[in-house]
Formats: C-alpha cells, sequence, structure tokens
C-alpha cells in the first residue's frame, strides 16, 4: 500500500504496543509486514515509544516494558522527553499569563517548563502541586534577585512525578480561584479527552479545573492518541491546547474543532495559531 494509505503515527503506535504487551514483544520486520510502511518508518515510531518510557528497544525489534504499578514514569525520565517541543510549548504558554495574575500549575514536566519561564512575569501568585515547581519559583534569580512568586503548595501526597495529589491537595484547591490554569496530562485524544495513569492525580487535576477562569493545556504531539487509565477532562473544556509543530495536520484540526483555541508552537522558524 502507498504510505498515505497507511494509518497515522498516533494509530501505528497504539498498535505497535497493543502488540508488544499481547505478546512480550516485536520484530522490526515483523512490522513492517503487518503495517505495510517502511523498515524507516517502523524504526522511528520504536524510537518514539522508547522515548516515552513504553517499550525497550533491543536488537531487530522491542520488548514490553514491565512499569510500576501505577504505570506511570518518574520526574526525571519524563523531563528529557521531546525536549525542543516542550521548550517550544512552553515558551507560548508563558505568554499568556500576564503579570500579577494568579495562575494554577498543576505538575508535570512540561508545566515545570512553563514554570521556568514564568520566573520572568512579575507579580505571580502561583497555586501549585508541584514540589519541583514550587522549588523553582522560590529561588532567587541567577544574578541574585529575589523571586517576585508567591507559591502556595497544595499539600498532599506525592506521586512517581513529584505532584502532590489526594484528598488534602483537593480540599486546598478546590478553596482557591486562579484566573489561569496551566495543566499538563499523559495523553488526549477526541474519545478519551485528558487522561492520566494515576486515580489520585485525576481528581486533583478536577479540583484545579473548577478553580479556573481559563484553562491552558499544554501536550506535546507524543501525547495525542495516547490514553490513560483515568480520564478527568473532555476536550471541549479546554480554553486553549498549546502543542507543538510537529503534530500533523489531520490531529490539528481535530483538536482545533474541539477546543477553545489551538495553539501550534514552532520548534523551527515557523509559527501557527488558529482558534
Amino acid at each position: 500500500m502507498a504510505d498515505s494509505a497507511q494509518p497515522l503515527a498516533g494509530q501505528r503506535r497504539v498498535l505497535i504496543l497493543e502488540q508488544i504487551r499481547a505478546r512480550g514483544g516485536v520484530r522490526v520486520t515483523e512490522l513492517v509486514r503487518d503495517l505495510g510502511v517502511s523498515d524507516m518508518t517502523v524504526r522511528r515510531d520504536l524510537d518514539a515509544l522508547a522515548r516515552r518510557g513504553l517499550v525497550h528497544k533491543v536488537h531487530g525489534g522491542a520488548v514490553r516494558v514491565e512499569a510500576p504499578a501505577t504505570g506511570e514514569p518518574g520526574f526525571e525520565a519524563k523531563a528529557h522527553w521531546e525536549l525542543p517541543a516542550k521548550e517550544a510549548i512552553a515558551r507560548a504558554a508563558a505568554a499568556l499569563v500576564p503579570p500579577g495574575s494568579a495562575v494554577g500549575l498543576a505538575g508535570g514536566t512540561t508545566t515545570y517548563a512553563v514554570a521556568r519561564r514564568l520566573r520572568a512575569v512579575e507579580g505571580l501568585t502561583v497555586v501549585t502541586n508541584s514540589l519541583r515547581i514550587a522549588e523553582l519559583l522560590e529561588q532567587p534569580a541567577e544574578d541574585g534577585t529575589p523571586s517576585t512568586a508567591t507559591v502556595i503548595r497544595t499539600g498532599g501526597v506525592r506521586t512517581p512525578s513529584d505532584a502532590l495529589v489526594g484528598p488534602v491537595a483537593d480540599q486546598a484547591i478546590r478553596s482557591l480561584h486562579v484566573n489561569l490554569l496551566v495543566l499538563g496530562c499523559h495523553g488526549l485524544s477526541p474519545e478519551a479527552g485528558l487522561t492520566t495513569p494515576n486515580l489520585a492525580e485525576a481528581e486533583t487535576n478536577r479540583a484545579f479545573l473548577r478553580s479556573a477562569r481559563r484553562v491552558v493545556v499544554v501536550a506535546d504531539h507524543t501525547k495525542w492518541n495516547a490514553v490513560g487509565l483515568a480520564s478527568f477532562a473532555d476536550l471541549d473544556q479546554l480554553d486553549v491546547l498549546v502543542t507543538d509543530d510537529a503534530l500533523p495536520a489531520e490531529q490539528r484540526a481535530a483538536a482545533a474543532g474541539l477546543v477553545g483555541e489551538l495553539i501550534v508552537a514552532a520548534t523551527a522558524d515557523h509559527t501557527g495559531r488558529t482558534g
């Protein structure tokens, strides 16, 4: 079959994961035959899945990763995934935050990248359930200038991603109101919405959503059509979705039809914005 008739990258990777989970491992030659795509395409798909910690590459193929009970990699592992995309997304998302506003920052490595950019924004009040983000925003600048941000930590039980979740976090968040929430996710799709592998984190994210006037979700292209254990929002609840320019045109169109505004952050010298 011609490449144009083949499954899209997200669909292929779901099929590859299903085969690996069912059989314990696959060979590149088998995937080339089953999917009707090139050897190079399959290897790119396996590279992308390996970067996300979903498979372990071996000579000639890939095998299943024995994940922890939560199915959730730690912060350090995820911090190295899709770095150019995260930086582009962070630039675009931080530009949406006006000085002096009250901002919610949920836990995650992409929201952490946004927090680095927000260090330059004056007078913010930041509500966060991320230990990493709180520590980052409380530090003085490199020249010794004290941070101007007021940081409110929610408390709660720590997850592998260094987010605080559970009833303590949920109660704290429900008592507060923010102008804008910046939220990440494990995956998003038109059918499942925003998802996470952690049930308690899903509930904490719901509390964040109820506390916010405006919701900005930051998610790179690899998150599209990935589905975690628990859904916590539909795409039509998002005021803004910020993603990167590696998201294919078909997925961009689908997202733009569901969210309030789609911002496509350029990792090269071009930009895209629709909505």
